[in-house]
This record gives structure tokens, sequence and C-alpha cells, in this order.
């Protein structure tokens, strides 16, 4: 009889620990997905900031600041229901403006182009970087809430089901290809 509690004590205190570390992991899951996301964050909005700045600065003919200066603010501005179609928006604004090498050249030729086209050069390369470790922390948490027993014994607790971050990052290719940036 004494042997039997043993092994069922063994087995309970064996699931509890299991519990706990799943529980651990989940949650160091979850925090990852914020810093990665206040990552995120800060990326976007240094892109949408640097593009407003060159859009400003009269490097760029009127209508391409207009066009840039527009999507980077509705990007700026934009809610968080509706914030990756306004990043999408500005990776289109930034392709159409940037498609051709040409137009980063002359950006370039003017006095402080060169250092604008840079920053923007890596603001634009950071961007797709940074949502691919946000979405890769969501998969990896996802995963591990979709297992029967963190549903069972409810070790998410009360936080949100984790959500990628889906948008069109795709870099102008006359920026994503800049040698020494």
């Amino acid at each position: 009889m004494t042997v039997t509690l043993i092994w069922i004590a063994v087995a309970v205190i064996a699931i509890g620990l299991y519990l706990s570390w799943t529980a651990g992991r989940l949650d160091r899951l979850h925090s990852r997905i914020d810093a990665a996301r206040a990552a995120l964050d800060a990326q976007l909005l240094r892109r949408a900031s640097v593009t407003q700045e060159l859009a400003t600065s009269g490097v760029l003919d009127p209508a391409a600041s207009i066009v840039l200066y527009e999507a980077a603010h509705a990007a700026r501005q934009a809610e968080e229901e509706h914030r990756e179609v306004a990043e999408s928006e500005l990776s289109a604004a930034l392709r159409a403006v940037f498609g051709e090498a040409a137009q980063v050249e002359a950006v370039r030729e003017v006095p402080g182009g060169e250092d604008a086209a840079s920053e923007l050069a890596q603001a634009v390369r950071r961007v797709p970087m940074a949502r691919r470790f946000h979405n890769d922390a969501v998969r990896a948490a996802r995963a591990l809430r979709r297992h029967r027993s963190v549903r069972w014994f409810r070790l998410a607790g009360h936080a949100p089901f984790p959500l990628a971050f889906e948008m069109d990052d795709e870099p102008p290719a006359a920026l994503a290809d800049r040698p020494g940036s």
C-alpha cells in the first residue's frame, strides 16, 4: 500500500513539475513576443520618421515628397487595427518612389543626401528582420499553446492569443542593395 502511494506521489510531483516548466516556458515566450513587438514598433516608427524627414527635406521632387509624406504620416498615425495596412502602403510608396536606382542616386547627389539615403536604407532593411523575429516568437507561442496540456490546465492564463504582424515589407530594390550601408 505504501509503495503505491509513493508511486502516486512521484507521478503527481512529476506532472506538477512538467506543468510548471511548461507554464514558465509559455510565460517566457509571451515576454519574448512583447519585446519583439516593441522592437518592431520602434523599427516601424524609425522607418516612418526617416521617410517623413526625407520627404520634407526638399531633395525629392514634389510628387514623390507628397506620396512619401502622406504614406509615412498615415503609418505613424494609424490605429492598431489598421496599422498593418498603413505600413504596407508605406512600403508600396517607398517601392514606387525608389523603384529605380536613378532616384536613389539623385538623392545621394544632393548635399546631405548620402546620409539620408543611407539612413533610409538601414531603416527599410531592419523592418523585415524585426517583423521576422516577432512572427517567429508568435509562431513558437502558438505551437506551445496548441498542446493539450496547455489548453486543459489553462497554462496560458488570461494572456491574449498571440497574433502575427502581417504586412508587405519588401524593400525597394534600389535601397535594399546599397553597398556599404
